[in-house]
This record gives C-alpha cells, sequence and structure tokens, in this order.
C-alpha cells in the first residue's frame, strides 16, 4: 500500500518548508529512515527522511518550491503501483508525514497548514456577542501561536467564552486562512504602489524572512518596550582579552569582546533574575539557569544559536561554542534545539561599525541587549579628560516584566563587570 510523504514540522516554529534539493529521485528503492530531501525551514537546511520501505513512485513537489507544513511532496509504494488517487489530495490534516503518526507538538502545525475544505461560517461567534470578547489565557496563547483571529471563533466555554478545544477546532476546520484573511480585510486599505521609471528585481520571501517578519510584528506591536542605555569602560577587558588570547594553545579559539560581553551578561542575569525571564499569558517565568542567544546575520536574515547554561560555563568554553555555533548558523546547519530556548539575547552590531542601536525583543524573552562598537573617545577621569575604549549598551524591556529600575540596575550591574573583568573571570 503506497504511502504519503508530507511536509513535515521540521522545527518547532515552522510553517512552512522549501525543498531545496531531492536527495532521491523518482524510481529510487527507499528504506526507513533514507534522506529523501533537503528542505529549508524558517532556521535551518533540515533533512526530510521516509517513514515507510518501498520504491520513491512519485515527486509531487519541484525542487525549489515553497509549500505549508502537511502538505504532499511524494509518494512511496511498490514498484508499478497506481498512485494516482492519492495525487489528488494532501496528507490528512494533523499527520506528521512519510507515514508516521504525529509527534507530540506537531499536529497542530500540520493541521494548520494542510489545505483543507473551506470552514464553516463562524462570524457570529457568541464570545464576542456582548463587545467584549471572552477567551482563556490558554486559548488567546494558542490562537496567537497559530495566527487564529479570535473573533472569528465561535466559543463553548461558559457565557461564550472561547478555551482551548474551540481554538484547536478552528486549526483543524481551517478558521486560522480565515482569519488570516478578516485581518487582511479589516487592516486600512493600501493605496496601489506608484509607478516608477527603470526596471526592479523582485526577492522572493524565503521561510526564514517570513518567519522574521512574523517574529518582529508580534513584538513590536503587543510588547510594551522601553530603552535604557549606558557606557561602558572597556579599557581593562582590553587588557585582560589581550593576556587571556596571549596563553592560547594553536587551533584553539581566541576570546572575542563579545565572548566576554556573553559572560558579563550571563553573571548579571543571576543577580537580576528578573531579566531572566519570560512574558507568559498567566505567569512571568523567571529562569533559574541563564541561555544566551546570540544573534547571528546570515546571508537572507538573522538566527539566534543559544550558549546553554552561559553563567557556568568558563570564557574559553563560551568562545569555542559560540565560534561552533556561528558557523554552523551561516551553513544553515543548527539543530532546532541549538536556536530555540533561549531566556536572554544579544545582538552586536560592533563590527559594523554602528555606535549604538535598539534591537527587538524576542518573545517570549523580557529583553535583549543592543551591543555597539568599542572607540576610543575622551572622558572625564579623576579630574582630567583621558582617552578610554568605551562601548554603548541598548537593553530592550518588556515593561509588562521589567520595571525602569529593575533594567537599569541589571545594566548597571553588566557596565560594572566589563570595568573590573578580573572579578568577573
Amino acid at each position: 500500500m503506497a504511502t504519503k510523504v508530507v511536509m513535515e514540522a521540521l522545527s518547532p516554529t515552522m510553517e512552512e518548508g522549501r525543498l531545496v534539493e531531492w536527495k532521491k529521485r523518482e524510481g529510487d528503492p527507499v528504506a526507513q529512515g533514507d534522506v529523501l530531501a533537503e528542505v529549508e525551514t524558517d532556521k535551518a537546511v533540515m533533512e526530510l527522511v521516509a517513514r515507510a520501505d518501498g520504491v520513491l513512485l512519485k515527486h509531487a513537489v519541484a525542487e525549489g518550491t515553497t509549500v505549508p507544513v502537511g502538505a504532499l511532496v511524494a509518494v512511496i509504494g511498490a514498484a508499478g503501483e497506481d498512485v494516482s488517487a492519492l495525487l489528488g489530495g494532501a496528507a490528512p490534516a494533523g499527520a506528521a508525514g512519510n507515514g508516521a503518526p504525529a509527534p507530540a507538538g506537531v499536529a497542530p502545525a500540520a493541521a494548520t497548514a494542510a489545505a483543507p475544505a473551506p470552514p464553516p461560517v463562524a462570524a457570529e461567534p457568541v464570545a464576542a456577542a456582548a463587545g467584549r470578547l471572552k477567551a482563556s489565557p490558554l486559548a488567546r496563547r494558542l490562537a496567537t501561536e497559530q495566527g487564529i483571529d479570535l473573533r472569528l471563533v465561535r466559543g463553548t466555554g461558559p457565557e461564550g467564552r472561547i478555551v482551548q478545544r474551540d481554538v484547536e477546532q478552528a486549526v483543524a476546520t481551517g478558521t486560522a486562512a480565515l482569519g488570516a484573511a478578516a485581518a487582511a480585510t479589516a487592516a486600512p486599505v493600501s493605496l496601489p504602489l506608484p509607478a516608477a521609471p527603470g526596471g526592479f528585481t523582485e526577492v522572493p520571501l524565503t521561510p526564514m524572512r517570513k518567519a522574521i517578519a512574523k517574529r518582529l510584528t508580534a513584538s513590536l506591536g503587543p510588547i510594551p518596550t522601553f530603552y535604557l542605555t549606558a557606557e561602558a569602560d572597556m579599557e581593562r577587558v582590553a587588557e585582560a582579552r589581550e593576556a587571556l588570547n596571549a596563553s592560547v594553545a594553536p587551533g584553539e579559539a581566541k576570546v572575542s569582546f563579545n565572548d566576554i560581553i556573553v559572560k558579563a551578561v550571563a553573571l548579571a542575569l543571576r543577580q537580576h533574575p528578573a531579566c531572566n525571564a519570560w512574558w507568559t499569558e498567566t505567569a512571568i517565568r523567571q529562569w533559574h539557569d541563564v541561555h544566551i542567544g546570540m544573534a547571528v546575520a546570515i546571508d537572507d536574515g538573522l538566527i539566534t544559536p543559544v550558549i546553554r547554561s552561559a553563567h557556568a560555563k568558563p570564557l574559553a568554553r563560551i568562545a569555542a561554542e559560540a565560534r561552533d555555533l556561528a558557523a554552523r548558523a551561516r551553513a544553515r546547519k543548527l539543530a532546532p534545539e541549538e536556536y530555540t530556548g533561549s531566556t536572554f539575547s544579544i545582538s552586536n552590531l560592533g563590527i559594523f561599525d554602528i555606535d549604538d542601536f535598539t534591537a527587538v525583543i524576542n518573545p517570549p524573552e523580557a529583553a535583549i541587549l543592543a551591543v555597539g562598537r568599542i572607540a576610543a573617545k575622551p572622558v572625564a577621569r579623576d579630574g582630567a579628560v583621558v582617552v578610554r575604549r568605551m562601548l554603548r549598551l541598548t537593553l530592550s524591556c518588556d515593561h509588562r516584566v521589567i520595571d525602569g529600575a529593575t533594567g537599569a540596575q541589571f545594566l548597571r550591574t553588566v557596565t560594572q563587570m566589563l570595568a573590573n573583568p578580573l572579578a568577573m573571570l
């Protein structure tokens, strides 16, 4: 019996994937676990593997095509088997694909992305009848994650309240797509683009660029953000870094300024746990360990590989991990667990000669630190003007989690550690 191969959710936030290259051709024998194709997700290039034995009878998707999670991409079966009936539709909603049951946490995404029949009319939700939308915190969170417009969901809870099962039903029936259409209808009418002389080049949106756009909208829209800027004296850091790197063995990673900043931030977060936190719909989650996400620019976007338990690692280990993660991030070879689960993020544009900037918070994290370049400038010291290497740091804070004084105290601790790195190291 033939088996459908569908686009799997290969990362926690993946909604669609671009089939980069087929590794198996039509007519090739395949076994469970064989790599069928390489798929570009919103974060990395991953392998799509077979979940059944047989022959790869048909490619349903051409190389370079982007399809939603749950969409049919190929068929595996017996040699000569007629699969024309299977090629007429996508995989069932909620299927993990390739002959396997959906893994935990994947079914909703697959159901959202599958191409369901038009949903029943849901334009008169009971929950909104009284003017105020009634929904449980869990339902609101799930709706945000799945892109559901709660105004189009019928509540079945007490007094028409929208509960978790209502949102899950909306996902299964395709109300996500309906919600997106309704949101587009409700948005301000956009005027036609004006004509302009000369030609132009349109760059197709990659899965990563789409994910970045969605995350930025989720951050800048609902999150009340404020910014704090401070300067750190980096003279002693420069001296300490030079001394440390003088003793580095050939082939080992040298310590960068960014490595020292990561260590200082991690130690400061242990002193200020309110900044090492996530915002959830029901609580503020303060993490005991510090997992630092470091923003890495790649060809068509940005990814934040994570240095786990940075507070507990020696500087040499942080330096080695940072190099390895950054290299594999640029090669699009990170596994999902290597770029998810950060508790605080750092974005460093100093290498591009940027003095200072404001970074966008990566939800559900409560803050992100923007790091500029280290520049020599005249400063007052003990009644005299001297030249010191200074660094501007800007902290973006979610005001729902972090108050002004809390963020200021954390930033002051960071600058104090950088001013006296020997105590830190």
